[in-house]
Order: structure tokens, then C-alpha cells, then sequence
């Protein structure tokens, strides 16, 4: 499995951070009348190594917390650490960094450059963060189950094949916190099922943290936590005593 890079925790010596803290969480778009209140007043921790499902309906909040937690939008007020890092008040420079060296993205809709092998797709993200960038591809190529597709297109590929290698491109960069939106979305429950299978052992390499966002509440069984959100707000924050495995999932 792919090595992370090292994470030092901040606060106390020997307690750990929690892999994301929320505190008051605002996210705000616009202003006056035509203000938007998107995230509001969101507050949990996720501990490292958990593998969290982020329940709820559409337009409930759940892509623009993944989007905040990953720095691809920014946080209106209150207080937000990602891996022992404050994300408040990064600058667009700063959030660009952490992105590359803290947070792995997957999404529903697999982004690969089409023109590029399933190899190539991978070892392009993994020469921004590192040498022996094709070596490292081949390896998470193999770790999610593709080592003879690595010379194929993505036309050539099946769409859980797709989604694997969107899945071992995020792999690649290390990250401690994968970020995954509606990945299964696009799948048949079998091959949904593979993809979470992936997804459920990454968390198990090195303390590596998980937050699905999804509206299928069948997945949040195989979560160790569960958030639910409701008009930006968090509603519930529970734990899972007794996960189930991806392979036993109905939906």
C-alpha cells in the first residue's frame, strides 16, 4: 500500500487531532436578500482512520462541506482544522497546497483525461507529489486490482474500472484524508460495491481517514460514523457500533 507522508498533530504532545474538526461552521454564498446559508453552525470531529458516511438529500449542504473540508471553497465563519491545520483563513496559494499534499479527491464522474492510459492518468498526479511517479502508479494500480489494464484507455474500461483508477490517482498522492463525492453513484450495486470495498480498506493503511458524502443511506452500514445534514445543518453525528462489510450491502 502507498506510504503518507508524516502528520505531526498539534495541541497537547501526545494527543492526537482528530483528522477534521468542525467548530460553528458557516458557509455563506452571497449577500443581503439573496443570501444563500449553504452550511450553518456546524460543528463535529471525525477521528483519523474512520471511515465516515455524510448522509442527506439533495441541496441539504453535503458537496459544500466536502468542498470546504478539501479547500476547494472556503469556509464563512467559525473554526475548521484538517489534519491539525487551520483552513479558516488560507489564502487561495495556501488551500492550493494543502489540496496537493493533504487531501485525495474522487468523484461520481471519474474525470480522467481520456487520451491517457490508466497508467498515465495516475502517474500525472503522482509526478506533482513525488519521484518514482511511474512506479508508485503501477503500485496502486495493483492495489486497486487493475494491473492488467494499466496500458488501456479510459473507452476501454468498464465504469468500476473507471472509477478505480479515479480512486487509485487519489491513492497515489499519499494523502492522509480522502474526500469521495457520490462515488458510487454511477455504478451498478455489484461494482458499487468493489469500489466501497477499496475505499473501505484504504482507511485500514496507516490511519488513511475516509468521508463519503452520498444520499444512498444503505452505504452509511459499512460507516464507522455517520453525519446527517438537513438544510446546512447537522442533524446527527453517530456512530456505527458494528459496520457491516461492502459485500453485504443491499440497495
Amino acid at each position: 500500500m502507498t506510504a503518507h507522508p508524516a502528520t505531526v498533530p498539534s495541541g497537547t504532545a501526545g494527543v492526537v487531532t482528530p483528522a477534521v474538526h468542525a467548530g460553528g461552521l458557516d458557509k455563506t454564498y452571497g449577500q443581503g436578500a439573496t443570501a444563500v446559508e449553504a452550511l450553518v453552525d456546524v460543528t463535529f470531529d471525525i477521528p483519523r482512520g474512520e471511515f465516515v458516511v455524510l448522509l442527506g438529500p439533495s441541496g441539504s449542504g453535503k458537496t459544500t462541506m466536502l468542498n470546504v473540508v478539501g479547500a476547494l471553497d472556503a469556509p464563512t465563519g467559525g473554526q475548521l482544522e484538517v489534519m491539525g491545520v487551520g483552513r479558516v483563513d488560507m489564502d487561495e496559494a495556501a488551500r492550493t497546497r494543502f489540496r496537493l499534499g493533504t487531501v485525495g479527491f474522487i468523484f461520481q464522474f471519474f474525470n480522467l483525461v481520456p487520451t491517457l492510459t490508466a497508467l498515465e492518468n495516475v502517474a500525472l498526479l503522482a509526478e506533482l507529489t513525488g519521484d518514482r511517479a511511474e512506479e508508485r502508479a503501477l503500485d496502486v494500480l495493483a492495489e486497486v486490482g487493475l494491473s492488467d489494464r494499466t496500458d488501456h484507455f479510459p473507452g476501454q474500461l468498464s465504469g468500476g474500472e473507471q472509477q478505480r483508477v479515479s480512486i487509485a490517482r487519489a491513492l497515489v498522492k499519499g494523502t492522509p484524508l480522502l474526500l469521495c463525492d457520490e462515488p458510487t453513484g454511477a455504478l451498478d450495486i455489484d461494482t458499487g460495491r468493489r469500489v466501497l470495498r477499496v475505499l473501505r480498506d484504504a482507511t485500514g493503511d496507516g490511519g488513511r481517514t475516509v468521508l463519503l458524502v452520498t444520499h444512498n443511506s444503505v452505504i452509511a452500514q459499512m460507516a464507522d460514523r455517520v453525519l446527517r445534514l438537513l438544510d446546512g445543518r447537522l442533524v446527527a453525528d453517530e456512530p456505527n457500533p458494528a459496520p457491516l462489510e461492502p459485500e453485504d450491502l443491499q440497495w
